[in-house]
Formats: C-alpha cells, structure tokens, sequence
C-alpha cells in the first residue's frame, strides 16, 4: 500500500498518539507475539472449559479421536462401528495425542473429558493469530501487523472454532503459514522485502505447513495456495518466482510428511477411503447441498458482516482504498489470496460458515493496510456502518438477558454485567468513530467483543442445562451406581451422547431399544416422544418390564427444535 491512498479521517495528530501507544504496548516483535497470545487467550479461554460437547462435528471428532485411543489403531478412523474417512487423520492425531498425555499424567476422565479435545483448536487459533501478525509485517509495520491479528482474535467465526474440537482453527494456521511464507517469497522476488528475505527457510515453511493441511482436511489448503499462485502468475504473465521455493525438493518432503499414513489407510481400506473422502464429501459438497447446508452464491459476502464482527464494517470503509491500490503489489498479492478463493467457495453448493475462515487474514491485512495509511472512506453513509459496533453487541447483550428466561426460565445474572459493558463500549466504538479515529474505536469493538465473548460462552451458555440433553441423560445414569451400565437410545442419536456414554452406546429404534432391555443386566434406554409409542408396543409384546428413571425437556440445537425425552431403566423379570 502506498502512502497516498484515500482521504484522512481522524485528525493526524490523533491518530499518531494512538500508534504511538501502541508503539510502546509492542516496542518488539516479541513483546508484540506475547501480547496478542494473551488477547487471545482471552477472547478463546471463556466457555472453553464449561461447555460441554457440542454436536455434531465436535462430539464425532472427539468420539473418533477416543476410539483410536481405545482400539490402539492410530490409522483407520471411525465412530463406533462406521468407518469416518471425510477427513485426514490429523487433527484425530493431535487429539489423541493431547489426552494421552493428559492420561499419563494422571488425569481422572481424560477420555470424557471434552475441553482435552479442544486443545489443539485453542492452539491452532493462538497460532493463527500471531501467524496473520507475522503475515501482516510483510506488508505493514508492526504496529498495523497488531492491529490485522487482533481483529482476526476478535472475530467471531474463530472464536467459535477455538472451542471446538475440529479442524478449522489448526487448518487456519497452516494456511496462514503457507500465505505468510509465499507472500515473502513473492514480495522478494520482486525487490519489495528487502534483507530480511531468507528463501530456503521460506520454502521449508511453506512445504511443512502444507504438507500437516493436508494431513488436517486433505486438498482445501492446495486449492487456496493454488488458486493464489494462478492468479498471481496471471496477472504478472511469469511465474518464475516459483523457483524459490524449490518446488521439487518441497514435493518430496510433502510426501515423506503425507504419504505414510495415506499409503497406510488405503491398504486397510482399499477404495474405501478415496470414495468417502473425495466423492461422497468433498465432490458431493460441490455439486449439491450436503447435510441440508446449501446455499446460493453470495451467502458468504452476507454472513461477512457477522462472522467478521466486530471488524467487518471497516472492511466496507477499506473498500475503496483497497481497490485504488489494487495493482500495488502488496495488494495485488493479498486480493490473489482472497477473490478466487471467494469465488470458488460462493460457487461451491454446500455452505459453512467456517469454509471461508482461512480468507479472513487477507481481509484483515487489508484493512490494516489502509488504517495505518489513514485512507478509510469518510462518506458518511459508509460511516454509518460502524453502527454494527452497537446494534450487535446490544443485540446479543439483550438475548443473553431473554434467552435465559426462555429456554431456561430463570435469570442468569452473572452474564449482565458483561453483556451491558459490551453494549456500552459498542456505542462508544460507534459514536466517537468520527472524533476519536478508526484505531480507537476498532480497540473498543474488540473490547466489546471480548466481554460479549464472556458473557456468552463463559456464562450463559453453560448455565443452561436443557441446550445440552446428552449431559443431562449421561449424568443421571452415572447416578444409579449401576456397575458397567449399558445404554441405547432410540430418536435421539446425537454423537455426543455415545461421547460421554461409552462407544457401545446402541442408538437405535423404540423396538429396538425394547429389545436392547430384554436382554437383561444394568441397561438403561432413552425414548423419544416419536418413539415413546413403538418402544411400549414392543415392550409389552416381548415381556420387557422397565420404570421410569426421569424425564427430560431440552431443546436440541443442532437439529433446531425441542425434544422430550425419557430415561428407562430394564427391570428382572
């Protein structure tokens, strides 16, 4: 980015004490690494104890991870009897490595024990954040580089994968590894990064953190380096800067880093793992909408607005700057990185939220970029924008107060205090926007987030038992004191159920849990109220003799409605 983009904003003067504070908050590279670890600790760590498993993708991540500790088999991945070959085995590796060494050091539970799972998420979205910082100082000076890590630790996108036991957040970092390390590599090719430029050392960082994005979620990290070299090397008409990397020694050590367990998983599976993980996963999820998750083109640019919040609306102020300099190198490479990747994903039918997550430090760099050129756009319509700072965090402030009431009729008190200071540095970050600078009030919106992030996940969501029915049911059988209960459920199938209650929970019909009662000994069945009426018709034809153990009345968020559910205890005949 050049120094004459755009129009200033804030005063200079303003804007330099600003940067100056930040300059003493950060006066070294490692002074500023520290202090971005520790906000994002902050904005990560709330609520990643208390939660417990969210299904789906958490509890089948952990369960899987938890089967391999079991059965001692470190390649083939499955959750209970049925064969999970969608992902790589990485992040199933790390996970199990983390609760393994939890189990050696004696920890009681470490199996059932969800936030071991989360471990490498936290990790991976640390990483991330100081990755983007580290990213960033190829294009800006430190104090910018803080200013694009911070929004990206703010983020509520990745602050909802940091507590997840998934793939997204160690996939972030790899894939900010890789970016960071071509972005040198490009930047020096073309006399733009100086001294500092180390070719050999960049190419061992791109090839190993592609080579464990690869072990973590197969060929999405190879489209989006692809995509970015391609463009790159069709606007700029050479490619020759490509040599750098030294792409053939690079290959062969992605190999040695993938191909053993790939080698390995294919000869226990023969086809098997090629027809999940590349036709009915990945090719499925581009031509149709898998898991009732599609969505047309344009659903990312309109969830951009939330998932990036608090910095999303100083993207749109950074827009016109951005496009100005379009053909600045800087610029030309970090829209390399972006726009096809963008694209690609719009196109693609099946829609997450977090598919477009390892786009987000590029939009982040961006806005630096143009932060530290004073160039957002002062339209006061665009301006008005930043009126998300306070319509949000009031927003979430206000269900955090309802939600309660509703779902959990009693009031959580503990979480106001956050939720109202939240909205309250909302409408500073807005109001004082035009008085004060984007700098300030972006600091603010952080602030504001990092409180809503307490309130929320450290507070109210823990504290309402019915969003978490699986608990509830797992805890009660605990209760009994029955020696090596057994479990079966029939219309309530969530993984995180078998997570907590053994891989030998039976998930089943109501005849069938009637018959899982008749076989006698410590077994317990939960009915649903679809299937109350099939499982009592069962029952009274085999002779099955059962009492009532409790009722539950939760809500399942992962399918979307309420449920109501019955805990059956199988009595001798």
């Amino acid at each position: 980015m050049t120094a004459t983009i755009g129009d200033q904003v804030p005063p200079a003067r303003q804007l330099r004490g600003v940067f100056a504070l930040l300059d003493v908050a950060v006066g070294s590279h490692a002074r500023a690494m520290a202090l971005l670890a520790a906000i994002a600790l902050l904005a990560f760590v709330p609520g990643f104890f208390q939660l417990p498993p969210v299904d789906r993708d958490e509890a089948r991540f952990a369960q899987a991870s938890k089967q391999m500790l079991e059965s001692g088999d470190f390649i083939d991945i499955r959750f209970q009897g049925e064969t999970r070959y969608k992902k790589p085995v990485g992040i199933y590796w790390l996970q199990a490595a983390v609760v393994g060494a939890a189990e050696t050091v004696g920890l009681p539970q470490a199996r059932t024990t969800i936030w071991l799972y989360r471990i490498p998420s936290l990790l991976g979205a640390i990483g991330a954040v100081v990755l983007t910082y580290w990213t960033a100082l190829a294009f800006v000076p430190r104090r910018a580089a803080v200013l694009a890590a911070l929004m990206l630790a703010a983020s509520l996108l990745l602050g909802v994968e940091a507590r997840l036991a998934k793939t997204d957040a160690m996939l972030l970092a790899s894939v900010v590894a890789v970016m960071g390390a071509l972005a040198r590599v490009y930047l020096g090719a073309h006399g733009a990064y100086g001294s500092r430029f180390h070719g050999w050392r960049l190419a061992a960082i791109f090839w190993v953190a592609l080579a464990c994005g690869i072990l973590l979620k197969g060929p999405l990290i190879l489209l989006m380096a692809g995509l970015t070299i391609a463009a790159l090397a069709i606007v700029d008409r050479s490619l020759a800067w490509i040599r750098i990397l030294r792409p053939l020694s690079g290959l062969c050590l992605v190999l040695v880093i993938t191909l053993p367990w790939f080698a390995a998983i294919l000869w226990r599976s023969g086809p098997a793992f090629l027809t999940d993980s590349l036709g009915r996963d990945l090719l499925a999820k581009v031509v149709s909408g898998q898991e009732a998750h599609g969505a047309p083109p344009g659903t990312y640019l309109l969830l951009f607005w939330i998932t990036f919040w608090p910095a999303a609306p100083l993207a749109a102020l950074a827009a016109p700057a951005v496009w100005r300099a379009r053909r600045e190198i800087g610029a030309r490479f970090l829209l390399a990185w972006l726009v096809p990747s963008w694209i690609v994903f719009e196109l693609v039918v099946t829609k997450l939220p977090h598919y477009v997550l390892p786009l987000y430090p590029a939009v982040a760099i961006l806005i630096a970029a143009v932060m530290h050129q004073n160039a957002l756009a002062s339209s006061r319509w665009m301006m008005s924008l930043t009126s998300s700072w306070f319509i949000v965090s009031s927003t979430i402030a206000l269900v955090l107060i309802i939600a309660p009431i509703a779902i959990g009729r009693h009031l959580e008190l503990l979480a106001w205090p956050f939720a109202g200071a939240a909205a309250v540095f909302g409408l500073l970050a807005w109001w004082l926007f035009a008085a004060d600078g984007a700098v300030r009030s972006l600091l603010r919106a952080t602030a504001a987030a990092l409180l809503l992030w307490t309130a929320a996940y450290g507070i109210a969501f823990p504290a309402l038992p019915t969003l978490f029915p699986s608990v509830l049911i797992a805890e009660r059988v605990k209760q009994t004191e029955c020696p090596g209960a057994q479990l079966a459920s029939a219309g309530y199938g969530e993984p995180s159920l078998v997570f907590l209650s053994g891989t030998k929970t039976l998930l089943t019909d109501g005849p069938g849990a009637a018959d899982f009662l008749r076989q006698g000994g410590c077994r317990f069945a939960v009915i649903s109220a679809r299937q109350l009426s099939a499982f009592a018709q069962r029952a009274e034809a085999t002779g099955v003799r059962y009492s009532l153990v409790q009722r539950f009345d939760g809500v399942n968020f992962s399918a979307g409605r309420a449920v109501s559910l019955s805990l059956y205890r199988g009595e001798p005949r």
